[in-house]
This record gives structure tokens, C-alpha cells and sequence, in this order.
């Protein structure tokens, strides 16, 4: 009989009781801007949430905003990005990494990728030379962490200043340093699919006084900056509060609430995450139909994703493969698709970045296939899951022998 899997890849985990009472609460008060004082006289539920962040990833300071992209745009505006600002940005990534450079009217400089999703560094060394770029927009894309010591020492090379895009790769690390920590300012969403959620929300960290200021201000604080309690002292707002502009992509104290009470989860969700991930990876490496992506020994990943090629295939055999996937209840999406597909794009997508020819990912994606786990799976659910797909990828007949690389 064939399986058929009866499980949901959207389903996600409930917000923990704890966070529904303190949202309840909120409520029920009212008091769901940020700047509205708490009954109790303490500090207000966003701040508290920026404190335990700051405290969580080793950052001097946080600042709780509207969503991952609103992150990423007014970490591009405090490091000086504008109208014709050329901004590096690894070709493998997601609509809003490109489309935060361009709401600026900056303009997207992609860098090639290597058959390990990563940022291909002679590349990068050749864009920023070619376009005088001084800043790097880096994606860690579906959780694949570059070797960020070799990364930082080039960029500090090249003149770069790094802002890292951690959307998934919040709780990961390299070399024990976690993510978000070797750039200028990280930046983090807590949208439903990433690694704690509110729906839509985003946070971004920097060591900088000059930097935190900046992203306080054009979050929109009324000049109220002196209530943030990750923020850095007065004095680094002087000057500036003239200046910078209140562009409003604050987070509101509701999911400010929510997001506190899972924080403290996120290290047994990894440890979760990651358990499924073998065991899919484990499943999927025994068919020689697949090539699983090789993860770095340096690489503390977390796997709430996970990606695998399909060698040799042209794409009517994917799409007849992930039809019958579909029809078994396995849902996965194809970064070589021609056209984007939910949450799924590719660079030739985003016409408004007006991007070159980058063959070296369009190679690395043709045949990519994206799955994302649920912490609602259980073993066997994995298990099963990594059964389908490897029945399914048999099914059209062997495709060439896979050099798998050395793990």
C-alpha cells in the first residue's frame, strides 16, 4: 500500500500559555503601543523583550521592530544606504533582502553562489571591486551559514561593513559565536515560519552606539529613546535627533508579550529542529536519486529546513516529481521553478533589482528543493516523509552517481 503522509507543513506550535495570559492582559489594559507606560511602573513588554534578546545572542543592544524586512531596511539606512547606494546581497535569498535595498532606492549588487548555498567569496571580492560597494547585505540563506571567519576577514579587506540577515538562523552559530554576532548589526524575523513567532515581527542587534541610536530613532521613537533599556546612553543620541528620520516599524507590546515567553524555548526547539533534520537527512541520503548539501563542521545549524538536488533531472521530471510528493502529502517547493511560488523566489524573479546573468546559482538552484519542518512532526513523521520522497525521486529511474561531498 503506498503512504500517505496526513500531517500539515504549516501547522505550527501554540504560543505558550504564559504568553497567552500576558497577551490576555494586554488586552485587556489596552496598553499595546510601545511607549505606553506599564501599570506596574516596570518596563514596558517590548523593552523587557529587547533586554532578554540583547541578552540571549551577547548583543549590547536590541531594537524590537515591525517585521524581518523592517530590520533589514533600517539596518541599510543607519550604515548610510540611499538613493543609488550600490548594496551587496548574495543571489540566493528571499524577496525582501533585495527588496529592502531597493525601497531605498539603493541598488542590489548580487554575488554569486556556491554549490553549498553559500556566498561565493571570489565573487564577492570581484562585485564589491567592480562596484565600489561598501556594504554587504548577508543572507544566511535557509540556515546555511558561510565560514564566517574567513567571510569577516575579507570583508574586512575589502573595506566592507556586513549586516547579516538572520531570519533563519536565529539560535544558530560559527564556531560556538552565535548568528548574528560578526556583522555590524544583525537582523531577525519572528514571522510564523521562523524560530519564534508573532505573526510578523523583526529585531535587529549591533555593538554600536552610533548604530543602535540611528535604529531607535528611525523606528520611530518620539524622541521616548530614554525608555528603551537595551539602547545605549543619552549621549549617543545627541546630535542626531534632529536628523534621522521616524520612518514608524515599531514592534507593539502584544507580540512583544508573545515573543518573551517563547524565547526562553528556542534552545529545546533547536535541539527539536534538529533531531528531525537527521532523520530526514539520514532517509533522503540513502537514495542515490538525491544529494543532500553538506554541512560545514564549524556549522551549529538549526534545521527548521531542509534543502536536497535532484541530479541530472530536467524540470518536467521535478514537476511531475513534486506532484506526486504533493499528491502523498509531502508539500516542497523547487527554487528552479520559472515563476515564484508562495513564500519561493529566485533572483530572475525580481525584475525591480534588475539583475545580471549569474550562472554559477542558477546551476546551484536548478535542481534545489526546498522542504520545511514542523516542530509539530514527530520522528516516525519524519521518517515517513523521507520514505515518500526517496520512493518518489526513484521513480523516474536512476539518475547519475552523486559525488557526495565530504561532510
Amino acid at each position: 500500500m503506498t503512504e500517505v503522509f496526513a500531517g500539515s507543513f504549516t501547522a505550527q506550535e501554540g504560543i505558550p500559555e504564559e504568553g497567552i495570559a500576558a497577551a490576555v492582559a494586554l488586552m485587556r489594559s489596552g496598553r499595546l503601543h510601545r511607549y505606553t507606560p506599564p501599570e506596574d511602573g516596570g518596563p514596558d513588554p517590548v523593552s523587557a523583550f529587547e533586554s532578554a534578546f540583547a541578552r540571549f545572542t551577547g548583543a549590547r543592544h536590541a531594537v524590537a521592530l515591525s517585521s524581518g524586512g523592517a530590520a533589514m531596511r533600517l539596518a541599510l539606512m543607519a550604515c548610510g544606504a540611499g538613493p543609488g547606494v550600490p548594496v551587496l546581497a548574495n543571489a540566493f535569498t528571499l524577496a525582501p533582502v533585495p527588496g529592502a535595498i531597493a525601497a531605498l532606492g539603493a541598488r542590489p549588487v548580487f554575488v554569486e553562489t556556491d554549490p553549498d548555498l553559500t556566498i561565493a567569496f571570489d565573487d564577492l571580492a570581484a562585485k564589491t571591486a567592480a562596484s565600489g560597494a561598501r556594504l554587504l547585505l548577508l543572507s544566511h540563506m535557509r540556515g546555511h551559514l558561510a565560514d564566517m571567519d574567513r567571510l569577516m576577514a575579507l570583508a574586512r579587506d575589502l573595506g566592507l561593513t556586513v549586516i547579516e540577515d538572520c531570519a533563519h538562523t536565529m539560535g544558530a552559530d560559527w564556531r560556538g559565536v552565535p548568528s548574528g554576532r560578526h556583522g555590524a548589526i544583525a537582523c531577525y524575523s519572528t514571522q510564523s515560519y521562523k524560530h519564534i513567532n508573532s505573526g510578523e515581527g523583526g529585531i535587529a542587534t549591533t555593538d554600536d552606539d552610533d548604530l543602535a541610536a540611528r535604529l531607535i530613532l528611525l523606528s520611530g521613537s518620539y524622541m521616548l529613546y530614554a525608555r528603551h533599556t537595551a539602547a545605549p546612553p543619552p549621549a549617543a543620541f545627541a546630535g542626531l535627533q534632529l536628523d534621522v528620520p521616524n520612518v514608524s516599524s515599531r514592534m507593539d507590546a502584544l507580540r512583544a508579550a508573545i515573543l518573551s515567553a517563547q524565547l526562553p524555548l528556542l534552545p529545546d526547539r533547536v535541539r527539536r529542529w534538529n533531531a528531525l533534520y537527521g532523520v530526514v537527512e539520514a532517509g533522503l541520503r540513502a537514495c542515490p536519486q538525491i544529494e543532500t548539501i553538506p554541512r560545514p563542521q564549524g556549522e551549529g545549524f538549526v534545521g527548521s529546513s531542509i534543502q536536497f538536488r535532484l541530479p541530472g533531472r530536467d524540470p518536467a521530471s521535478i514537476e511531475r516529481f513534486l506532484a506526486r510528493c504533493l499528491a502523498r502529502g509531502v508539500e516542497l517547493k523547487w527554487f528552479g521553478c520559472d515563476a515564484p511560488q508562495g513564500f519561493t523566489s529566485r533572483v530572475d524573479h525580481w525584475r525591480f533589482a534588475d539583475p545580471p546573468p549569474l550562472p554559477r546559482t542558477e546551476g546551484a538552484l536548478a535542481t534545489l528543493i526546498d522542504m520545511r519542518l514542523s516542530l509539530t512532526f514527530s520522528a516516525r513523521d519524519a521518517a515517513q516523509i523521507a520514505r515518500i520522497v526517496a520512493d518518489e525521486a526513484a521513480r523516474d529511474g536512476a539518475a547519475p552517481p552523486v559525488a557526495r561531498a565530504a561532510d
